[in-house]
């Protein structure tokens, strides 16, 4: 099947996981590559939780503006997603965090960046 959009050699996605969307919420980072923007931010759970998660996207502690993920229920492989509206420049080794809160059930999480070489 062809790509709808083809992602340019300059973007590169970064990945973390976290043992825990809902009840007990883990932080889960991210080592940046390369100097450059987050373009989007996501989250992708291995089941449904109850009520809503919020994942807080932050640079070296800084939050990412429009960088919150809301996961409403879902059920496994659901994908969650946010586009950065600001605070989301990054440099070579800052650390990106994904912290989950507010909701309930043992679901765990694969969270995500995709940033853009500057």
């Amino acid at each position: 099947m062809a790509l709808t959009e083809l992602h340019p050699v300059s973007e590169a996605q970064v990945m973390a996981f976290t043992s825990s969307l809902g009840a007990t919420p883990a932080a889960t980072y991210a080592r940046v590559p390369f100097r450059g923007k987050v373009l989007k931010i996501g989250v992708v759970q291995s089941g449904a939780v109850t009520g809503t998660a919020t994942i807080t996207a932050a640079v070296n502690g800084a939050a990412i503006t429009g960088g919150v993920v809301s996961a409403t229920g879902g059920s496994a492989g659901s994908h969650f997603s946010a586009i950065p509206s600001g605070a989301n420049d990054v440099n070579e080794d800052d650390v990106i965090s994904f912290t989950p809160a507010g909701a309930t059930g043992t679901v765990t999480a694969h969270c995500y960046a995709v940033i853009r070489r500057s």
